[in-house]
């Protein structure tokens, strides 16, 4: 299969993760790109943030119109995550590609893991209040993930959303995409100087098909349960996760 038909093929389907989960797109553009088209994992993880950051603009978008984004709190969510993103992009270039596969694999099955758990539903009532430390905390620590591993971060981000910051889960998606695209621009930032050697003959095509798939998964979130599309999509985490730490091992 050529390396085209690949590109848009894979774009398409991690387009679809962000446009109807709104996260988990940059979980499997790191592996399509190592593995099927043949990037280093370095070079993976700066083409990812390029791809996830184009198609997480477009998913807001179609959230922002349908009114479940929260831009203030997910904005301040965003800032506390900018700098640590930039330091770990940082870091990521002088780290041995082993070490960022086998880290990438972790992070991967976590993410497979928080997907199968149920979603803490939040409770009816007074509204839960909102821990400003804590919730810096965690959007520091998911900027380090997206600027060492790039990905988003938005399997991180959406319960993080609903525990600390107690959003529905719309609005959790939808506020999920602004942190991703905040987070993704500020480790692009220090990755500037790599993006050059880039084969853009992949990348463009892998993005567009992406950011198409984007309004496809916003569609099926709507017809499909959604407890569905987390299970489907954990167990390809899994297998992802699995492959990658293997060969990361021998």
């Amino acid at each position: 299969m050529s390396a085209l038909i690949l590109a848009l093929v894979a774009g398409a389907v991690v387009g679809l993760a962000l446009g109807a989960l709104g996260g988990g797109g940059g979980v499997l553009a790191v592996p399509a790109l190592i593995y099927l088209l043949g990037f280093t994992p370095a070079a993976a993880t700066t083409a990812s943030l390029l791809i996830v950051t184009a198609t997480s603009v477009t998913a807001l978008y179609a959230r922002a119109r349908a009114g479940h984004v929260r831009w203030k709190a997910g904005a301040a969510f965003a800032a506390a995550g900018a700098i640590p993103a930039a330091l770990a992009g940082l870091l990521a270039a002088r780290l041995p590609q082993t070490v960022l596969t086998a880290a990438f694999a972790a992070i991967a099955a976590l993410a497979a893991l928080k997907m199968l758990r149920p979603t803490p539903a939040r409770a009816d009532g007074p509204a839960q209040a909102v821990r400003p430390l804590r919730a810096g905390g965690a959007g520091a620590g998911l900027g380090a993930v997206t600027g060492l591993l790039g990905v988003g971060g938005g399997f991180l981000a959406v319960p993080v959303l609903v525990t600390v910051l107690a959003f529905e889960m719309q609005a959790a998606v939808g506020t999920s995409l602004l942190v991703i695209t905040v987070n993704s621009l500020a480790s692009l930032v220090t990755r500037s100087g790599s993006a050059a050697g880039l084969d853009w003959a992949v990348i463009a095509p892998f993005t567009g098909a992406a950011i198409l798939g984007a309004w496809d998964g916003k569609r099926l979130a709507e017809k499909v349960s959604g407890r569905g599309l987390q299970r489907l999509f954990a167990a390809m985490l899994l297998a992802v996760a699995g492959f990658m730490l293997a060969d990361a091992l021998t």
